[in-house]
């Protein structure tokens, strides 16, 4: 009864497939919510789409569970630098000052998660009945694009070359000179990826680079900063999904949160790679603007 049951909300393949696109689309700019909304339409996965829409269905704490997987994919990614970030939290608060660049950073993240909790906790249901539709998710992966290409030529201003200046590289800021209005800025930049469609760690990168910081330390704020909220929400919803809610979708849930870690490690390691060696977010906004318009006119 529960395979059965498992089978008509997803099957074992379709856990798989979302699992690794989550894992590599949450981590890539390019808005891993916007394309769980619009490829079970494109594929003809008319289970996944009625499950989608079914009201107290488990689809949102599955959601969740796949973010859960990729926050997981991250935190073996970065666990020595986590470990170091813990240790300088706890340093910051025994002595009651913060002195090394690992405790400001804590903190900068803290400051940073302070509004996406909020905003996430107020409008993250108002954001998924209105906008969680192939039609909107399609229209703001477009926009998303859009913001990946302003966020690059708006780091080629005099201005933000300035603020790069200040932190004593040519190339960027350090992580450790914003303050925390500035990470809480770059914060309330994350919170828009509540929208289906737009980026979390697109946005974070755009604030970090509207505030002077190189691709490949935006990146790594972003991919920092994406790991609490996360799990945050997971502990919020994955109750429901290990509880009675979710019975009959366990296994596939357990193997999609398993493939979304696997792939979220690998898009990591690929992704510091390639903007530690000068690589900019065009092909990404790129490629939103061109699958997002396509897309469009697919759903309209």
């Amino acid at each position: 009864m529960l395979l059965t049951a498992s089978v008509h909300l997803i099957s074992w393949f379709q856990a798989i497939v979302l699992g690794l696109l989550q894992g590599v689309t949450e981590l890539f700019p390019i808005s891993s919510l916007g394309h769980t909304v619009i490829l079970p339409h494109l594929f003809g996965w008319n289970n996944i789409v009625a499950w989608q829409h079914e009201g107290n269905s488990p689809w949102v704490p599955f959601l969740v569970s796949l973010h859960v997987g990729s926050a997981i994919g991250l935190l073996i990614y970065f666990w020595r630098t986590w470990l170091e970030l813990l240790g300088a939290l706890w340093s910051s608060i025994s002595n009651r000052r913060i002195e090394t660049a690992n405790e400001r950073l804590v903190w900068l993240i803290i400051a940073a998660t302070i509004p996406v909790g909020i905003l996430g906790l107020a409008l993250q249901k108002v954001l998924e009945d209105a906008v969680a539709k192939p039609i909107y998710a399609s229209i703001f992966l477009v926009i998303n694009g859009v913001i990946l290409f302003a966020a690059e030529s708006f780091r080629q201003r005099g201005s933000v070359r300035r603020l790069a200046a200040q932190g004593g590289r040519r190339s960027g800021r350090r992580l450790d000179t914003l303050d925390y209005k500035e990470a809480a800025i770059i914060g309330l930049f994350e919170s828009t990826a509540l929208i289906a469609g737009i980026s979390r760690d697109g946005v974070a990168m755009t604030g970090g680079l509207v505030r002077g910081l190189s691709n490949a330390d935006a990146a790594r704020f972003a991919f920092l900063l994406a790991m609490p909220p996360i799990l945050l929400a997971g502990l919020v919803k994955m109750p429901q999904l290990v509880g009675h809610q979710g019975n009959g979708i366990h296994g596939p849930a357990l193997v999609a949160i398993i493939f979304a870690a696997l792939a979220a490690v690998g898009a990591t390691h690929f992704l510091t790679k390639f903007f530690s060696k000068r690589g900019n977010l065009r092909p990404f906004g790129l490629y939103c603007v061109v699958f997002g318009l396509a897309m469009v006119i697919y759903n309209a």
